[in-house]
């Protein structure tokens, strides 16, 4: 066999199976690494009521204590000084708020 037709066939060989390899590892991508848009808190129940825009440009409850000292519907994640957090993206989740005490 020609040195030129074996290096070649390795190479597409070398391409597919890192090809495969990729969309292995994305289709194992745990379901945690995105946090699906949740529904509306109830506003009555929280300290605050403001509001951030997040990198989807979508508007978000800013983070926020519960007054009745249950979960809030729709928090994300319970913050490091109390707060809930609403985002929907991990990334930045609690910034200033001390860091992720627990994902909800």
């Amino acid at each position: 066999m020609n040195i030129g037709i074996a290096s070649s066939r390795l190479r597409r060989k070398t391409a597919f199976v890192a090809a495969l390899a990729a969309s292995l590892l994305l289709a194992v991508t745990p379901a945690s690494a995105y946090v699906a848009p949740a529904s509306t808190p109830d506003e009555a129940t929280l300290s605050n009521h403001n509001t951030y825009q997040n990198r989807d440009g979508e508007t978000v409850h800013a983070p926020a204590r519960s007054l009745s000292g249950k979960i809030p519907e729709g928090a994300t994640a319970r913050c490091r000084d109390g707060t809930y957090s609403f985002s929907r993206h991990r990334s930045g989740t609690c910034s200033r708020h001390g860091g992720v005490a627990e994902w909800l």
